[in-house]
């Protein structure tokens, strides 16, 4: 199925803007002719974390947990995933794992079980920390990302990295994955963490963050 090329972008303002779904909703009926024809186009334009779910969140071969470390402003919130089999003394290489613009959701947590499950040490910190963590509404967590202080977000995503190479189990070599907001994050801010940390950075579907 084709999809209307006006329908892709009313989406993305959606996501990317402060848009509210009524408005959405409306636009979005405007152009597919209808609500009835806008609500059946909207399962093939929305995510749903729960069908995009690759490892469970009990999953034996990993071990995750929700942590909280110190980062240069306060507290930082995140997700801890590392493989079960790994012996006393073995070194493993890290990843971290950068969310959208939504803070720490269900979908970065899975990714950051799949990093675990290929054998490394990942961790996926939440940028919304300084508000209290992102909320599991969506909209609500986007709205409190454009909110929030983006200096403050970045600088508490980013002290992932130097926390995790601190990590007793950590061999040193890191690299950073980015989804939207992450991977410009992942590309750029990183850049000056590269001659001590870094070791490859990936990012998908994001724009540039100076």
């Amino acid at each position: 199925m084709t999809v209307d090329r006006r329908i892709i972008d009313l989406y993305n303002e959606y996501v990317h803007t402060t848009l509210p779904r009524r408005d959405f909703l409306t636009r979005l009926a405007q152009i597919a002719g209808g609500s009835a024809a806008a609500l059946a186009i909207l399962p093939l334009i929305e995510p749903n974390y729960a069908q995009a779910r690759q490892i469970e969140p009990d999953d034996k071969r990993i071990r995750g947990e929700r942590i909280e470390f110190s980062g240069p402003n306060g507290p930082v919130k995140a997700y801890v995933a590392t493989p079960r089999k790994i012996g006393k003394h073995d070194k493993l290489p890290g990843v971290v794992v950068i969310h959208e613009n939504r803070g720490l959701n269900d979908h970065i947590e899975d990714v950051t079980r799949r990093a675990a499950l290929a054998g490394y040490m990942a961790i996926a910190p939440d940028g919304l920390s300084v508000a209290g963590g992102a909320p599991a509404d969506q909209e609500a967590a986007r709205d409190l990302f454009a909110k929030t202080d983006g200096a403050r977000i970045a600088s508490d995503v980013l002290a992932a990295v130097p926390y995790l190479a601190a990590d007793a189990s950590s061999n040193g070599k890191l690299g950073v994955v980015g989804f939207c907001y992450g991977g410009g994050l992942a590309l750029v801010r990183s850049w000056v963490l590269s001659t001590e940390y870094m070791r490859q950075r990936v990012r998908i579907r994001g724009q540039l963050v100076a």
